[in-house]
């Protein structure tokens, strides 16, 4: 074994990184090293039976990288703090997902002293260019295995392959392909790939099990989740699984994105994200209590650049931790209880509890009384402000409307 090459194969237990395992052991004669990076989105048992396969197919050795604590400090934390949605529409998961996936997986290469790293893209899809670029920058030097894309496989022959060499488990072709994730599940092919279509109910794997309406209390403190519903966590994950669990069950958080793709094509996703679109719902909620007019403004143009560079495999730009500090400050003020209304299917905002809430001040009610001005101050203002208008017009009286 001394005398062979090592690879790193980023496994997920799915069919093409299966393949790449077995071909690489059986075909190239690699010492493989099969690991899972997990952010949130494999059970127990899917991970127990990514070791158990791993081995059937003859790897050297299979580790599980758990990084979903870091992908929450690094990653989910300032989505939450932004209100990233990439199109106004799509919680940022798989593509996020990916960049900390890669950045474990170039990790732990670069400590067993392998030769090289696998991955199971497509030469059509968004992956294959955030492992590769992220693995160019965390392990360069080290060759990059994509025996998928290179030799442009199909999931038959790649199956027939693993079939032939008595792994028998069933990678049949299914109708919609599914990314199951920590801040939601990504749903593709079916109807999607016409573009005049929606997904049926059947396409989803949460349905409605809750039809009361609830009210749903989400607590921040410095745009962090510090509770739910009256319950204190110190573990944000857990937060996050435990806002999943109620919104989950109203099948709140379905849609489909349709967006520009790294490699120029249009692509359209379906997803389900409970989760992060109450979350990020409560905090947008909060925020617009608790910030100025232009720390709203300023923090959205940051944040939306920030999803932006992480949809496009930009993470290591040297102007993310400089986004990140930007979008950390912005939140000193953001704490306090959000009321949310849930129903099947959708939610509503209710209610903001906060000591830092600028709707009550001493300077007056918003349609009501003034209190920190004379009618003849708002007179004069008003003047003022009309100025250039009143200038401008008066050159030019034709072009009033």
């Amino acid at each position: 074994m001394d005398n062979k090459k090592k690879v790193v194969v980023a496994y997920s237990g799915g069919l093409d990184t299966s393949y790449t395992v077995m071909y690489l052991s059986h075909e190239l004669g690699y010492e493989v090293y099969a690991a899972c990076a997990n952010t949130g989105g494999f059970s127990e048992q899917q991970l127990k039976t990514n070791e158990e396969n791993a081995y059937k197919l003859g790897a050297y050795r299979y580790v599980t990288l758990d990084v979903t604590q870091e992908y929450y400090e690094k990653s989910l934390k300032y989505m939450i703090f932004g209100n990233v949605l990439r199109g106004n529409c799509y919680p940022i998961s798989v593509s996020s997902e990916r960049i900390f996936q890669a950045i474990a997986i170039a990790r732990y290469a670069n400590e067993v002293g392998a030769d090289a790293i696998a991955h199971g893209s497509t030469g059509a899809g968004n992956d294959q260019i955030r492992f590769d670029m992220t693995f160019l920058v965390m392990a360069p030097g080290k060759e990059i295995i994509t025996l998928t894309r290179d030799r442009n496989l199909t999931r038959k022959e790649e199956t027939d392959y693993l079939n032939a060499h008595g792994f028998k488990a069933d990678f049949t072709r299914l109708k919609y392909s599914y990314n199951v994730g920590i801040w939601g599940t990504s749903i593709c092919g079916g109807e999607l790939l016409d573009s005049t279509q929606g997904l049926p109910e059947s396409a989803y794997l949460k349905h409605v099990t809750a039809t009361a309406e609830r009210e749903l209390k989400i607590g921040f403190e410095k745009g962090e989740i510090v509770s739910v519903d009256g319950v204190e966590y110190t573990d944000k994950i857990k937060a996050i699984q435990a806002i999943e669990h109620i919104g989950a069950a109203y099948a709140i958080g379905r849609d489909c994105h349709v967006g520009d793709t790294i490699v120029g094509l249009k692509g359209r996703v379906g997803f389900e994200a409970a989760a992060p679109m109450l979350i990020i719902g409560a905090h947008r909620f909060l925020e617009k209590f608790t910030l100025s007019k232009w720390q709203q403004y300023w923090k959205d143009q940051v944040a939306n650049w920030y999803g932006m560079f992480l949809h496009e495999s930009q993470y290591m730009e040297p102007v993310m931790p400089d986004i990140e500090a930007m979008l950390t400050s912005s939140q000193r003020n953001v704490s306090g209880v959000v009321t949310l209304k849930l129903r099947p299917y959708c939610f509503e905002t209710v209610g903001v509890d906060s000591p830092n809430d600028l709707v009550k001040n001493p300077f007056g009610e918003y349609g009501e009384t003034q209190k920190g001005w004379t009618s003849e101050e708002a007179k004069g203002f008003i003047k003022v402000t009309s100025t250039p208008l009143r200038i401008y017009y008066s050159k030019h009286k034709d072009e009033r409307r």
